[in-house]
């Protein structure tokens, strides 16, 4: 119990410094900026002085059963834009070659990968990327950002708009994901839409704010053509690590390394219809989020660790000690939840013997009592998050919700843990991809 008490402290304390400059900003920019200056949405931010053309990639290994229906989406929502689409798929995977090529429209670009599928997403993004250069040597169109994506992603109509706009002055911009709520699995499905709304609501914020590198999600983030050269001059010519999890999480990091300028937008989407942001359906079993935390545990906390080492100055190292607590609260979870159930034992036994054992000192009972404090606070906060995107109710269920994403991420870290014992005696990391399902409904209008 002293043990969890101590480790929730010291997590508690964490979050709770990262609320109070998330609150702090949020006064000063409310009583010095908005007064001077309007809130900039997609519709008011200024055009860029030099339009380009942006490539969009869409790496895809067995997903015949969404592409289709992303690529028509895609292509509708992006009407008037300059683009292609670069899609990446395996010659072992003809049911997906088959679902691209249904989509007859004159920006897709089908790309095949050299090797039999499935390699690492990283690998089949550097296809692209050869694609891409090799389609600019032709003289065809020349690219200013790649705009990256999964097969499942229901992108925003304006998102290109603002990458046109921002890469300008910008290595790398993120927009943020929006989870979308699943009624068929409210709790295991729900859990991301509790975390994400609370990490791209603040947590990436206060991470820009401090001047650390702003991690790429992998998607609804572009990347300037010319740093993503840098990268790849680096690498051999492939800007992607092909043996990396977590490609997406690095690149931003180490463009950030590089000094380029890496930043998180949140603006509201033109019509009023929320933020400008990438909306997905996310695993709705236990078995597919522990396997699909797995690998961001891998390759973040494990593999990121030695891959990318701790950075220059406080706020990066702060920032990147944040991203690989993750094993470490796992192993503070299952103790906490030990200490309680052996102290259930206890009064039960208390209860029948009449007599109540000593169970904890006086400074722990206080360690306790400020964590229980601490712990209200994170719930409100969380909730708080929660229902600015999604409504009240869905912030109020995000606090028992809580207790099922940490069910996961213990049962993840453990999963994670095995993983990269394999990968650090020498096993090629392959792409551990779970089965996407398309937005549709209301979430297309």
């Amino acid at each position: 119990m002293l043990f969890a008490a101590v480790g929730f402290l010291i997590g508690g304390v964490d979050e709770l410094m990262v609320d109070l400059i998330w609150i702090v900003r949020q006064i000063w920019r409310k009583l010095f900026v908005y007064p001077k200056f309007a809130r900039a949405t997609s519709k008011t931010i200024s055009s860029p002085r030099s339009p380009g053309h942006l490539a969009v990639f869409i790496p895809a290994w067995d997903e015949s059963t969404v592409i289709a229906a992303m690529l028509a989406a895609t292509t509708a929502r992006y009407r008037g834009a300059k683009y292609t689409i670069f899609v990446g798929c395996y010659p072992n995977d003809q049911a997906t070659i088959l679902a691209v090529e249904s989509v007859a429209h004159p920006a897709i670009r089908l790309v095949i990968c050299g090797d039999d599928g499935p390699t690492t997403k990283a690998d089949c993004l550097n296809t692209l990327w050869h694609a891409l250069n090799a389609q600019q040597l032709l003289n065809e169109v020349s690219y200013k950002a790649v705009v990256l994506h999964d097969a499942e992603d229901l992108v925003s109509p304006d998102e290109l708009i603002i990458f046109d706009r921002l890469v300008e002055t910008n290595a790398l911009v993120q927009l943020p994901v929006v989870p979308i709520v699943d009624l068929t699995s409210r709790w295991i499905s729900g859990h991301y839409c509790d975390e994400f709304a609370e990490a791209h609501g603040k947590t990436l914020v206060v991470r820009e704010f401090l001047g650390a590198g702003v991690p790429a999600a992998g998607v609804g983030c572009a990347v300037r053509f010319d740093a993503l050269m840098r990268l790849a001059q680096d690498r051999g010519g492939n800007p992607f690590d092909v043996d990396s999890l977590t490609e997406d999480y690095e690149l931003g990091l180490r463009l950030h390394a590089l000094g380029e300028k890496t930043i998180f937008v949140r603006l509201s989407q033109h019509g009023g219809s929320g933020v400008a942001a990438t909306k997905a359906h996310f695993p709705t079993t236990l078995e597919t989020a522990v396997r699909q935390k797995t690998r961001w545990i891998t390759g973040i906390v494990l593999a990121g660790w030695d891959r990318l080492g701790w950075g220059q100055g406080v706020s990066e190292c702060w920032m990147r000690l944040r991203d690989r607590r993750a094993v470490m609260a796992a192993v503070i979870l299952t103790s906490a939840y030990l200490a309680a159930f052996l102290l259930a034992i206890l009064w039960t036994v208390g209860l029948f013997t009449g007599s109540r054992p000593e169970m904890v000192g006086t400074a722990t009972e206080t360690l306790i009592a400020v964590n229980i404090l601490l712990l209200f606070w994170r719930m409100a906060m969380r909730a708080y998050f929660v229902a600015q995107l999604y409504g009240w109710r869905e912030g109020l269920i995000s606090i028992p919700r809580t207790l099922v994403g940490n069910v996961i991420a213990i049962m993840a870290a453990r999963r994670a843990v095995i993983q990269y014992w394999g990968i650090a005696k020498g096993q090629r990391p392959v792409w551990d991809k779970t089965a996407h399902k398309f937005p549709s409904g209301n979430h297309l209008g």
